[in-house]
């Protein structure tokens, strides 16, 4: 491997390089001493804007090495503890200090002073927060957050056996590629009476998760957990209408593709009847691509394909790979998922996915790996405010990353039909995700406008609205029990509620930086870059502006970037 040069992370003036968290006493005097401050000017005043990032930053990163420790072995006790400690210790007393820190910067006489860019949409953030800060949620978000890690063990317990193997669910996933129309059935079958087996169990967790939430909603002034978290979350640059806008605009536009695609497909298989365990197989009956060997092979050649794009970016992977911030293959008593966790103080975030070896895992690869570039361009930003990207951004950069690479999949594909294949499968699943997040994104604002309804109603509004926005050829027949728990395998609607349907705006405008770069390669990275660059320094518009795309979900963007990826499809076919 070459030298490459591992980042430091800044000095820390303020806590002090010995600084050691084992308790909240610990830290009770740095925000005494944030507090009660005298500012006399406004470069006191930005003074102490550094000083409250530089605190905040390192319990950023400390909480997250607590959740990746906990995520890449759930069966430890240890981790559980760790991550539970600050919670439920740390937690509760830094949501007052944040609030009085708040309220403190906010009335301070030098705010107006501190012009520089990005200051604003932090003192936007700050005005919101404190509007909303009700010291009797603190105890609430701490249940919350407990809850939440319980869908985790549940289904990170979750295996199959088939063939005498016992797999992880991940694992068991990938024979739904194999053209054995048998072993694919039984692999979707034993899979989905998995998570039906936990069905009540979920059930019952989401329903005082739900409970919880809105609670938390109705302290705060709202009617609703769905109003309450468009405030919570910073959305200020769309409202509920916009998201119901875009569940139409999907509806009207690309569920008809879906459904063209879907008629095709079963038209190739040449069977009678289409049934949900013949969706994720190569429907000229070819056996499941397989793009590498093992983790070290997925980074190697991640290495290498971003290396195509730009030397800078391979050094950010290989950075993180001699620091050992990668956990990427499957395996029991592994957390589900995948995510990149940005590390505030050195800048240098984690990947950790659970891979086994199918294009689906290449994909999850460079979209995480979108979001590491991104924290790596904003690491040098001096507020840990102005480098918490809304998410809307963040999966702007995740998912251009994986059209981006798709021109130089080559690195993992040696045969042209075979990266053919891959290309193909990537953008019928871009169409066919859409409606997925419409769905998921929809049935969310059904949960928290009807707060008091029960699990059968719930079963039955899931149903609905997954019919709304799913292809009319499948056939589910005597298997409509699983659908109508599918909800339950989204792991979004237990632990990160509303933050869903970012995937698709960031989508549309993830084509349209793929469209830019196809056009002129150099000109569309330096426009990605760009707006990467920015963090959370300007609204959401301008960031996609600064990429040459548009923050733009009608019915009318929406058909037309649907009309350039079904000429991409035909080009390759």
């Amino acid at each position: 491997m070459q030298e490459i040069e591992i980042p430091q992370r800044k000095l820390r003036t303020f806590i002090g390089e010995e600084f050691s968290l084992t308790s909240w006493q610990d830290l009770k005097p740095l925000y005494e001493n944030l507090v009660n401050r005298t500012i006399a000017n406004a470069e006191e005043l930005r003074q102490w804007f550094l000083d409250r990032s530089e605190l905040e930053s390192y319990l950023s990163e400390n909480l997250a090495w607590r959740y990746i420790k906990m995520t890449c072995d759930t069966a430890s006790e240890e981790n559980q503890k760790n991550y539970q400690f600050f919670v439920e210790e740390i937690q509760p007393e830094l949501s007052v200090y944040s609030d009085q820190l708040n309220k403190k910067a906010l009335e301070s006489p030098f705010l107006g002073e501190l012009t520089d860019e990005g200051f604003f949409i932090t003192i936007r953030g700050m005005k919101k927060s404190v509007e909303i800060f009700r010291e009797e949620n603190i105890p609430i978000e701490t249940q919350i957050q407990t809850k939440q890690t319980e869908y985790q063990s549940t289904t990170a317990a979750m295996t199959v056996n088939i063939n005498g193997e016992e797999m992880t669910l991940p694992k068991a996933g990938d024979l739904l590629q194999s053209p054995n129309r048998v072993l694919r059935e039984e692999a979707w079958t034993k899979i989905a009476e998995r998570r039906f087996q936990d069905h009540e169990k979920l059930d019952a967790l989401f329903n005082e998760l739900r409970d919880l939430r809105h609670q938390l909603a109705v302290n705060a002034g709202f009617l609703n957990f769905r109003d309450y978290m468009f405030a919570a979350m910073g959305r200020f640059d769309y409202t509920p209408q916009d998201c119901f806008n875009f569940h139409e605009a999907v509806a009207e536009t690309v569920v008809p593709l879906v459904n063209d695609m879907t008629k095709e497909r079963k038209e190739k298989l040449a069977v009678e009847v289409l049934r949900p365990w013949d969706l994720k197989v190569d429907p000229d009956g070819k056996p499941a691509l397989k793009p590498f060997k093992n983790g070290e092979d997925l980074l190697d050649k991640t290495v290498a394909c971003f290396e195509k794009i730009d030397p800078k970016l391979a050094d950010y992977i290989r950075i993180m790979r001699r620091m050992g911030h990668f956990d990427v293959e499957s395996r029991k008593g592994k957390a589900p998922g995948g995510y990149n966790y940005p590390l505030e103080e050195i800048g240098v975030p984690f990947i950790f996915m659970n891979a086994t070896s199918s294009l689906r895992d290449v994909v999850t690869m460079v979209h995480e790996g979108g979001h590491a570039i991104h924290s790596f361009e904003v690491r040098d930003l001096p507020l840990n405010s102005f480098r918490s990207t809304t998410s809307e951004v963040a999966e702007l950069a995740s998912m251009s990353m994986e059209l981006i690479s798709m021109e130089h999949w080559d690195v993992f594909f040696e045969k042209e039909e075979d990266l053919k294949r891959a290309k193909i499968e990537h953008l019928e699943d871009i169409l066919e995700v859409l409606p997925w997040i419409a769905t998921v994104d929809k049935f969310q604002h059904w949960i928290y406008e009807n707060p008091t309804h029960t699990a059968e109603e719930r079963q039955v509004a899931w149903t609905n609205i997954f019919n709304k926005f799913a292809d009319s050829v499948t056939d589910w027949k005597g298997y409509e029990r699983f659908k109508s728990y599918n909800w339950q395998r989204q792991l979004h609607i237990f632990e990160v509620p509303f933050y869903y349907i970012e995937y698709g705006m960031a989508q549309l405008g993830a084509i349209s930086v793929w469209r830019n770069y196809k056009q002129n390669p150099a000109k569309g990275l330096e426009g990605y870059l760009n707006a990467l660059r920015l963090g959370y320094t300007t609204t959401i518009g301008k960031i996609y502006e600064a990429a040459n795309v548009k923050f733009d979900f009608s019915k009318e963007c929406i058909a037309e970037l649907m009309s350039f990826v079904k000429e991409e499809l035909e080009k390759l076919k």
